[in-house]
C-alpha cells in the first residue's frame, strides 16, 4: 500500500469526489515504496499540484485530476479550456499544460542541486531520476475521450480515464498507465538520502535542524551537503492531524516538538484566530518562542509556560494575583480556574491550543486549557511521554483524557522511534532506567508508557568518569567542553545538566576560570532570559532541560543521586531525561559512590562491549 500524505482518513473536506477516488486507487494499487502527496504546497513558490508521486525506480510524476464531464467542455486548446459550470461558462487552464508547468518548475528546482545530477557516464549532468506529468479524468471514459477531439490537445498516453481507475482495475494495468507518462527511463535507483534530498527541496516545511524547523527556503549558495527532513512517519502524521482533539504519545527524541512547530505554522495560515502554545518549563517555552519567531508567526502564535499564561490571564481580565509565598503556583491556578467557572475569564479564546510535554500538566490544568479552544475549530494537540514525567505526583498519570474534556478517541498516535540520540546514548539511558520505564499498555483514552526504539544513528559510548572531588569533576568537564570546541563544535551545542545547586556553583567556577562563555539558567527569574541562539554553554537543572536537546551534554555529580529527599524512582526518571538530552556525546562524572553511579558504570560497560 502506498504512503499517502495526508492519510486517506485525513483528506480535507474540500477534496472532490474524483480526487478522493483516485487517492484510494493510489493507496490500493501501488506498493509501499511509493510516496504520494495530495494538494501539498510544492517548493518555495508553494504551488499546489493535485498529486505528486515519487518512486525510487520509476521517478517523479505530477498529476492534475479533473472531475469534468465531456459535455461540460465547451472549447479546449493547448493552453486553456472553456468549461460549463453552475455559474456559467468559465475559463481555466488546460490541465495538461498546468501539470507540465508544475513539473518544469520542480525540474528547475532539483536541477540546481549538483548532488541530484548524474556525476558521470552517458547521462552525466542529467537529473538522477526521470520525471513526467499527466491528467486524470475521473468522469470521462477512455471511449468518450477517444471519440472526441480531446486527443488533439491532450496526448492520450498522458491521461488516465474513468474506467482505468475503478476499484476492480488490475494493479499492473493501473501502474502501466501511470508510468507510460514518462518519456525516458534511467537505469538508476534512488537511494534513501537522495529521496530525502528531493523531499527537502519539494517541501521546505519538513526541513529540520536539531529538532526545529528551518527557514522555508535555503539562501542561494547555502545548500547543505547533509540534510535532515522529517521521516515519512513524522511527515505523514504532521500532514494528517486534521480537525478535532489529537494526542501524540512519543518517546524522548521522537520529533514531537518538531511536529508541534509544523502544526503551529499550518494553523497560523489556516485559522483567523490566535493560537496558543503551552508547556511547563520556562526554558522550553523560550525555545518554542524562538522557533515561532524564526517562522515569522509571532503575530498569530503566543507561547507561554503554563504558569506565565495563568498570570497573563489574571492580568488581562483584571483579576487579583495571589500573594507571593508558599503555595503561590497552586493558588494562581485555582484563581484562574475560578475565574473561568464564574465567567470572569472567557472560554474559547483560541482557534487552537498546542501543549508540549503534556505529561508535566496536572489533570486540572489540562481540563482548564481544553476549555480555551474554540469549539468551532476544536483544534487541540497534546504531546505526551509518560516516561519523562519527573515532577512526582504519580496520580497525575491515573486519569483518562476524556475525564478532562479531551476527546481524542480515534485520533491518538504513538511514536516509538528515537531520532535525537545515538543508539549508544539511548541504550545507556534506557538500560539505566529500565526498571522504572517498563512499558505499560493502556486503552486509547489512557496514558501508556512507551518503550523507545533507536533510529540506528551511532556515536561514542557514554562514559562515567571518576575523580577525587567535585572540583576535579568540574575541571574535567571544562576541559572536555574545550576539546569539543577545538574540534569544531559551537558553545551553544553544549550543556551541563545538574541536580543540586552546589554542584552547579562548582561547574560555573570552572567554566569561568577556563574562559568558557556560559549561561547559568538558575531556577526562578533568571531562567526567563534563556536565549537558545546565544553561543554559550548552557548550565541548567535536569528539570529545566526537559524538551531541549544538545549535541554534547555533561552531567556532573551523579554520585549525589538519588537525592536523599526524593523518591529513587523519580530520580531515575529525572536522570533518564537528562541523559536523553544528549544527541551525540554524553559524559557523566562522580567522586563518591552511590547506587546510581554503580549502575551507570555497569550499564556503560555493557553497552561498550
Amino acid at each position: 500500500m502506498a504512503t499517502l500524505f495526508p492519510t486517506l482518513g485525513s483528506l480535507p473536506r474540500s477534496i472532490t469526489p474524483g480526487e478522493r477516488r483516485f487517492a484510494h486507487r493510489l493507496a490500493e494499487k501501488l506498493e509501499d515504496d511509493y510516496l504520494c502527496w495530495y494538494n501539498v504546497p510544492l517548493g518555495p513558490r508553494q504551488q499546489h499540484p493535485d498529486f505528486v508521486l515519487l518512486h525510487p525506480r520509476r521517478g517523479l510524476l505530477i498529476l492534475e485530476v479533473k472531475d469534468w464531464k465531456r459535455e461540460h467542455i465547451q472549447r479546449i486548446d493547448r493552453s486553456s479550456v472553456s468549461l460549463l459550470t453552475a455559474q456559467g461558462v468559465k475559463q481555466t487552464a488546460n490541465p495538461l499544460a498546468q501539470a507540465r508547468g508544475y513539473a518544469m518548475r520542480v525540474v528547475d528546482l532539483l536541477d540546481n542541486d549538483p548532488l541530484l545530477r548524474v556525476p558521470e557516464g552517458r547521462h552525466q549532468g542529467k537529473l538522477v531520476l526521470p520525471w513526467g506529468y499527466g491528467v486524470v479524468f475521473t468522469n470521462i471514459s477512455r471511449k468518450a475521450f477517444d471519440q472526441t477531439d480531446l486527443s488533439a490537445v491532450i496526448e492520450p498516453g498522458l491521461t488516465i480515464c474513468q474506467d482505468e481507475m475503478t476499484e476492480s482495475v488490475d494493479a499492473e494495468a493501473f501502474q502501466a498507465r501511470l508510468w507510460a507518462m514518462f518519456k525516458v527511463s534511467f537505469p538508476h535507483i534512488l537511494t534513501l538520502p537522495q529521496i530525502d534530498r528531493i523531499r527537502w527541496h519539494l517541501f521546505p516545511e519538513i526541513r529540520v535542524t536539531q529538532g526545529s524547523l528551518l527557514p522555508e527556503q535555503a539562501e542561494a549558495g547555502t545548500m547543505p551537503d547533509v540534510i535532515r527532513v522529517m521521516d515519512r512517519e513524522q511527515e505523514q502524521l504532521a500532514r494528517s492531524l486534521g480537525e478535532g482533539h489529537r494526542v501524540i504519545h512519543g518517546v524522548a527524541g521522537s520529533g514531537k516538538t518538531m511536529i508541534l512547530g509544523y502544526r503551529a505554522a499550518w494553523l497560523a495560515q489556516a485559522l483567523g484566530q490566535p493560537i496558543l502554545v503551552l508547556c511547563y518549563n520556562v526554558a522550553l517555552a523560550a525555545k518554542l518562542r524562538q522557533m515561532v519567531a524564526d517562522r515569522g508567526l509571532r503575530a498569530k502564535v503566543s507561547v507561554y509556560n503554563f504558569h506565565a499564561w495563568c498570570v497573563e490571564q489574571l492580568r488581562l481580565y483584571h483579576l487579583a494575583k495571589p500573594a507571593d509565598g508558599e503555595g503561590f503556583f497552586e493558588r494562581l491556578v485555582e484563581q484562574v480556574i475560578r475565574g473561568v467557572d464564574v465567567g470572569q475569564i472567557p472560554r474559547a479564546q483560541y482557534g487552537a491550543v498546542l501543549i508540549d510535554e503534556g505529561h508535566d500538566f496536572e489533570p486540572a490544568w489540562l481540563k482548564l486549557v481544553a476549555q480555551m479552544v474554540d469549539p468551532q475549530s476544536s483544534s487541540l494537540l497534546v504531546l505526551y511521554d509518560d516516561a519523562q514525567s519527573i515532577y512526582g505526583k504519580r496520580s497525575r498519570r491515573k486519569f483518562s483524557f476524556a475525564s478532562v474534556g479531551i476527546d481524542a478517541r480515534g485520533r491518538t498516535t504513538i511514536l516509538r522511534l528515537n531520532y535525537r540520540n545515538t543508539a549508544e546514548v539511548l541504550a545507556v539511558a534506557y538500560e539505566f532506567a529500565r526498571d522504572t520505564l517498563t512499558p505499560e499498555e493502556a486503552d486509547e483514552d489512557g496514558i501508556p508508557l512507551v518503550a523507545p526504539e533507536s533510529a540506528g544513528r551511532h556515536g561514542p559510548v557514554p562514559e562515567v568518569m571518576r575523580w577525587p572531588n567535585l572540583k576535579s569533576e568540574a575541571s574535567f568537564i571544562a576541559g572536555w567542553l574545550k576539546q569539543r570546541r577545538e574540534t569544531g563544535g559551537q558553545w551553544n551545542d553544549m550543556a551541563v545538566l545538574y541536580r543540586t545547586r552546589f554542584v552547579a556553583e562548582e561547574i560555573v567556577a570552572a567554566l569561568r576560570a577556563g574562559g568558557i562563555p556560559f549561561e547559568w539558567l538558575q531556577e526562578g527569574q533568571a531562567s526567563r532570559r534563556f536565549d537558545p541562539n546565544q553561543d554559550t554553554v548552557k548550565v541548567m537543572t535536569m528539570h529545566s532541560s526537559k524538551g531541549l536537546e544538545f549535541p554534547v551534554v555533561a552531567i556532573p555529580g551523579v554520585g549525589f543521586m538519588p537525592y536523599e529527599k526524593a523518591d529513587a524512582q523519580d530520580e531515575a526518571r529525572l536522570l533518564y531525561v537528562a541523559m536523553t538530552r544528549a544527541m551525540d556525546e554524553l559524559v557523566l562524572t562522580c567522586h563518591r559512590q552511590s547506587a546510581f553511579a554503580a549502575k551507570l558504570d555497569m550499564v556503560c560497560d555493557r553497552v561498550a562491549v
